[in-house]
């Protein structure tokens, strides 16, 4: 289809697709009506205190659909928390597969608050469980993996920390068809590739570099300079490729909402605006991301929501 374009796409559709037609979970018991009200709420609370874009723009969803997206929301938490924990690799690994299971068992273990709402989510609404595998498994890349050699395959680790996110949240949200699942890969890889940008210097400081080897050596950036802080033409250069890029991969993806359920559209069309807008400060910060985290504000964000609700009313699919 004309809205893929590049190798890395091609790939990760296929993959995409192959998750979409694998089994969801089957709902074999059922669960105490105070003891999911519990869990949803406890969601509710992962969700406000790490991801505030999140928390606001899943506060646009009908309430069903809101506590799950807040279940969603959590699962992944829960994972990266795993990945992100300081321990011995052996020791993550172990800790992720345990998860794993966890996650998958017929009869969540009623002790764990999001295991107990995620598995309400994932049979309500019928969420392919290859999706959640993928993000587990490319959650898991960050306990051995540090570098990326080319954006294809920071593509692919984005799709898998942050696509497959977008393609669980379009079974919560409701969709047109197939044809939608392009525009969540994209989109994920918009977001994905916002908080690398966003994050590099906090992730260099943990030992990470979520930046294409080979094209910081093309402008002429060094790995110590991003460890120095240096804001240098070149630095200036590479980041306003890197921003034309992800604002590219925005503008492709976002006529990808009127694919979905119209109570669902403005919601999206937040959480993808608000990240968006992120690029927009680090350039008003003169790309320096190392000692100031690009960040809207509270104004900054409730500001841009009539106009972001009007184009969502507005969107259409461009062939």
């Amino acid at each position: 289809m004309s809205l893929v374009h590049n190798p890395w796409e091609v790939r990760l559709l296929g993959v995409a697709e192959e998750a979409f037609n694998s089994h969801a979970l089957t709902k074999t018991t059922t669960q105490d009506d105070d003891a999911l009200r519990l869990a949803y709420h406890h969601c509710e609370g992962v969700t406000r205190q790490f991801s505030k874009t999140f928390y606001v723009a899943s506060s646009l969803l009908p309430l069903k659909k809101r506590y799950a997206a807040r279940a969603l929301y959590a699962f992944c938490r829960v994972t990266d928390d795993i990945v992100d924990r300081a321990a011995q690799t052996d020791e993550r690994m172990t800790a992720l597969n345990i998860w794993r299971a966890q996650i998958s068992a017929p009869h969540p273990d009623p002790s764990l608050p999001v295991c107990v709402a995620w598995y309400d989510t994932q049979t309500s609404f019928e969420i392919p469980h290859a999706y959640a595998e993928q993000l587990i498994e490319g959650c898991a890349r960050d306990i051995h993996q540090t570098r990326y050699q080319t954006f294809d395959e920071l593509a692919e680790y984005a799709y898998g920390v942050a696509s497959t996110v977008g393609l669980m949240a379009m079974h919560i949200i409701g969709f047109r068809g197939q044809e939608a699942i392009p525009y969540a890969i994209k989109l994920g890889v918009a977001l994905q590739m916002t908080n690398i940008l966003r994050d590099i210097g906090e992730d260099y400081a943990n030992g990470r570099v979520y930046l294409p080897q080979e094209e910081l050596a093309q402008y002429g950036v060094r790995e110590s300079d991003i460890g120095e802080g240096k804001t240098t033409d070149a630095w200036r250069a590479f980041m306003k490729m890197q921003i034309s890029r992800n604002r590219q991969l925005y503008a492709e993806s976002i006529n990808g909402i009127a694919l979905l359920h119209p109570n669902g559209r403005f919601a999206i069309a937040v959480a993808a605006k608000l990240y968006e807008a992120i690029l927009t400060n680090i350039e008003a910060n003169d790309y320096n991301v190392f000692n100031r985290r690009a960040s809207l504000g509270k104004w900054g964000k409730l500001s841009r929501l009539p106009m972001i609700w009007w184009r969502s009313r507005r969107a259409s699919v461009k062939r």
